[in-house]
């Protein structure tokens, strides 16, 4: 695989990630496009600092950054998905 490939595929992993953070039963599968994002972002880039192909930096870039802030945004989401289960079983304990 070249390095223009793989920035291709992080880039569109990354779009995949974020676009699937918003999609509700698809929000479950979007961390493993993002992280395969971040990979392929970071293989590529690997692969650029070599020499192999300049011209896709910029691809292999803002793919490996989707990735991270899709990957963020999917571990905030857990976090605030937890936080309203533990506040909604708190209150029917109460008995409220």
């Amino acid at each position: 695989m070249t390095a223009k490939n793989m920035s291709i595929t992080a880039l569109i992993c990354g779009i995949v990630g974020i676009v699937g953070s918003f999609i509700p039963y698809v929000g479950y599968v979007a961390p493993l496009a993002a992280i395969a994002g971040i990979v392929f972002g970071a293989l590529a880039l690997n692969r650029i600092k070599q020499g192999e192909d300049t011209d896709s930096k910029t691809l292999a870039m803002i793919g490996f950054i989707l990735g991270i802030v899709s990957t963020a945004f999917s571990v905030l989401m857990v976090a605030c998905t937890l936080c309203v289960v533990c506040a909604a079983m708190g209150i029917a304990a109460s008995g409220m």
